[in-house]
């Protein structure tokens, strides 16, 4: 049973069901059903790898950038202060780790692209049915999710997942994946139009300025990859050192020019807010520079150094609300050209295989990437749940593809690097 292909298919639906729907688990069984069902799924991943383990290529198994940034973090709790806690966020940190290489080891790209829509389907569906419930027929808040009903007013709204930020971000991926669905015809374009409707309507009504620059980004990555696709093998390396040029002038210019950016997006509130956190955390920093505070993850409200930065910010923080700075701050110098080393392989990996294979589903591990790594500069969501599943699964995938250590091998079935 553990070894059949229909087993391995429902367990990642589970799987990306319980990713991203961590927030309502939470909120009807709280950390202990949560708990409780990734612990579940853990031993049922382990139980189908064995199963499956003729099939499976040991050789290099985990990307050594991802094995890199792991022990460095599981490193941290010999220095931090709150060591039980940096016990939990690292065991926390290493289930979705390892739920993610098994989904990228026994399920193909497409097979992968599919479960993430068949999920996201369902609960952006869902998200948006409360809220019409709340907003239009009840005209009551549902509390314990967090739903104010706000549809009645076209927004914002948040569905099941906790903000509006992470609506916005999963609708950007959810619409990526529908679109490759419909592009890689995968699913009826009925079923496909509907999806994207869905996706577009949950972005939209989040009123989210950050994911106005997420979906421009994703757009403009998309249009890169078009091009890239249709010029001939050998003027490829030419274009893609133009898109690179093109990339690094670009993102000077949004630096250069992020007060108008920020004024023009009427984002002026939030990014305040952020910056407040930035500068207190930048300080605290300079005091562990190397080594960092200790992982956690998601972070404690009542321990310190986090409790502080709440009290001196008046506001409760989950994260920095930037990847990298979260990242550099838990973990040090040390963590964060790690964690830099592991996304920029995955994405360099995931873009050239893109360009260089014909099927259009390659197409879905960097723009995903790019949704990932644009939203880290105002949230924190790629370093833990469903963003730092996602993550992982596009490195294995992308490390499938390009890895210096299948290179060596004279014919691997399925060699892994990182």
């Amino acid at each position: 049973m553990f070894s059949s292909p229909r087993f391995s298919a429902t367990l990642t639906h589970l799987i990306l069901g319980l990713a991203f729907s961590t927030h309502l688990i939470r909120s009807l069984m709280g950390w202990p059903g949560l708990l409780g069902a990734l612990a579940c799924l853990v031993v049922l991943a382990a139980l189908s790898m064995v199963a499956r383990r003729q099939s499976i290529e040991w050789h290099g198994l985990l990307p050594l950038s991802i094995l890199v940034f792991l022990i460095w973090c599981a490193l941290s709790v010999l220095w931090s202060g709150y060591a039980l806690r940096t016990v939990g966020g690292v065991g926390y940190q290493l289930a979705f780790a390892f739920l993610a290489i098994y989904i990228a080891l026994v399920r193909d790209t497409i097979q992968i692209v599919r479960a993430t829509g068949d999920v996201l389907r369902v609960l952006l569906a869902l998200s948006i049915a409360l809220e019409v419930l709340s907003g239009l027929l009840l005209d009551l808040p549902i509390a314990f999710l967090g739903v104010q009903g706000n549809i009645v007013t076209l927004g914002p709204i948040q569905g099941i997942f906790g903000s509006r930020n992470v609506l916005g971000l999963i609708s950007v991926i959810a619409a990526v994946s529908f679109i490759i669905e419909l592009r890689s015809r995968s699913v009826r374009p009925g079923r496909a139009a509907w999806s994207i409707a869905i996706a577009g309507m949950g972005l939209i009504l989040t009123h989210s300025p950050v994911f106005v620059v997420v979906a421009s980004a994703v757009g403009v990555a998309a249009l890169a990859l078009y091009w890239l696709r249709r010029t001939p093998a050998e003027n490829r390396w030419l274009l893609q050192l133009s898109l690179l040029g093109t990339a690094v002038l670009a993102a000077l210019v949004v630096f250069v020019g992020r007060t108008s950016i920020i004024g023009a997006l009427n984002a002026g509130s939030e990014f305040e807010t952020r910056s407040s956190l930035w500068r207190e955390m930048w300080r605290l920093v300079e005091i562990h520079p190397l080594e960092g505070w200790g992982w956690v993850g998601t972070w404690p409200q009542n321990v310190s150094p986090y409790g502080w930065l709440d009290f001196v910010t008046k506001s409760e923080h989950s994260s920095a609300l930037n990847a990298f700075l979260d990242v550099y701050f838990q973990v040090g110098l040390v963590g964060f050209l790690s964690f830099v080393v592991l996304v920029t392989l995955a994405f360099i990996r995931s873009w050239l295989l893109a360009s260089n294979k014909r099927p259009v589903v390659y197409v879905w591990s960097p723009l995903v990437l790019v949704v990932l790594l644009v939203t880290s500069a105002a949230e924190s969501t790629a370093l833990v749940e469903f963003g730092w599943l996602l993550l992982l699964i596009c490195s294995v995938k992308a490390a499938q593809g390009q890895s210096w250590r299948r290179m060596l091998k004279p014919s691997p079935r399925n060699s892994l690097d990182g």
